[in-house]
Order: structure tokens, then C-alpha cells, then sequence
């Protein structure tokens, strides 16, 4: 972006009394808020000509590059600002937590709100939301890396062993169809749903990506592949 875009970017951006605009970083896979920081003018132009997020630090009162140290970098997917102005969205491929604590997300202090549904409940509107809440998850254990969870594990050996779990779940799928056992087909759909889901997160490529894939199809006419 050259130099006068920049100005123009700048200029569209109501900065508040230290020259500063707080920015929402969001996973553009998962869609977890992951934190929230301030950029300046400098910042939001290193961001948006290098590709990866640059802040400014309020506390040490300089220019930070998310994971510099640390190595959890973020490289911006898309960024946008609000009505408003003041206020930055920045979608990003999250290398490792993001947060300083070692969290997938700076938020994960929760808020119990009078007349919130009880944990693991889904709105009864929405009967995909598990999936949401499984995409969500996977992200957080590939970033985390917990001891002892079977995601790591899947994770750490790589996608050799994942794709591995794929085929033999798909395999189970189909025995216990043959079989006509509807609980077993069940349980093993679900264990393939799962690792399929591991196997997007471990490609970076979004659920949402899949599912648009399948919404495009809706109403195309089917190719005749025996022609």
C-alpha cells in the first residue's frame, strides 16, 4: 500500500486523545477473539504493508510485533474498521496462543450472566452450534498444546497420523452401516467428524470454507460422471 493510501486509511480512523485505536484480533479459521490491543498510526501501517500484527504498547510506550519473542505470530487474514471508525477488526492465522499466559485467547475468564444457559447447553436454534464450540476447541488444544490430550497428540505427530485416524474412522462408518447398527454408526460418524475437524484445523482450512463449498453447490445440477 503506498504511502498515500496509508494517509487516506488514517485519516478514515477516529483516533482517540494519544493517537491510538483499539484493534479486536480475531481467528479467522476458529472465529475466536483471540485479544485486544491498541495501534497507532506506525503500527497500522507496518501491519498492513507486512502482513502480521504490529501494536502499540501503552505500557512500554513503544511498538511491539505480536510474537517477535515468543514466536506466536499472527498473519492478517483481512482487517476492517467499524461505523464508527474507532475501532479495528483484524482476522489472523494464529501461530501458538495468543495469549502472554499461554492461553488459546486472552478471554478465558468466564462471566456466569443470570439466565445464561448452563455449560454445553446450545441455543435450540441452532443445531450445528456443537460443531462451533468442536472447531473452537481443536484451535485451542493446536495452540496450547496441553499434555495428555489426544488432540496433542494428533497434533504433535502430524498430519501423516491424522489422515491415518481419517481413513480408519471412515472405514469404521462403513462396517457399522453394513452392519445396520444405527448406535454404532452413531459414535463412529462422530469420531470421524472429529478428526476430520482436526485434520481443517491442522490444513488452516476453515469449517466455514467447507460448508460455503457445499452452499455453492446447492442447485447446480450434478455432473453425470458415467457419460
Amino acid at each position: 500500500m503506498t504511502e498515500t493510501k496509508i494517509n487516506d486509511l488514517a485519516a478514515k480512523i477516529k483516533w482517540d486523545d494519544n493517537g491510538l485505536v483499539p484493534a479486536i484480533v480475531q481467528d479467522a479459521q476458529s472465529k475466536e477473539v483471540l485479544m485486544m490491543a491498541y495501534m497507532n498510526r506506525e503500527s497500522l501501517q507496518l501491519s498492513v504493508q507486512n502482513g502480521v500484527t504490529w501494536f502499540w504498547s501503552r505500557s512500554r510506550n513503544e511498538l511491539w510485533n505480536k510474537g517477535a519473542t515468543s514466536g506466536h505470530t499472527q498473519r492478517i487474514v483481512s482487517m476492517a474498521y467499524d461505523c464508527d471508525g474507532d475501532t479495528l477488526l483484524v482476522k489472523v492465522e494464529q501461530n501458538g496462543p495468543a495469549c502472554h499466559t499461554g492461553k488459546y485467547s486472552c478471554f478465558f475468564n468466564q462471566i456466569q450472566v443470570q439466565g445464561e444457559a448452563a455449560a454445553g447447553e446450545q441455543p435450540k436454534e441452532d443445531r450445528f452450534a456443537t460443531l462451533g464450540k468442536l472447531e473452537s476447541v481443536i484451535a485451542e488444544r493446536y495452540a496450547e498444546r496441553p499434555e495428555g490430550s489426544y488432540t496433542t497428540y494428533l497434533f504433535d505427530k502430524g498430519v501423516d497420523k491424522i489422515l491415518k485416524k481419517v481413513g480408519e474412522e471412515a472405514s469404521e462408518v462403513i462396517i457399522a452401516a453394513k452392519n445396520k447398527d444405527n448406535n454404532e454408526l452413531r459414535s463412529e460418524t462422530g469420531d470421524l467428524i472429529f478428526h476430520l475437524m482436526v485434520l481443517l484445523r491442522e490444513r488452516g482450512l476453515p469449517l466455514d470454507d467447507v460448508i460455503a463449498e457445499i452452499e455453492s453447490r446447492h442447485g447446480k445440477p450434478t455432473t453425470n460422471k458415467m457419460r
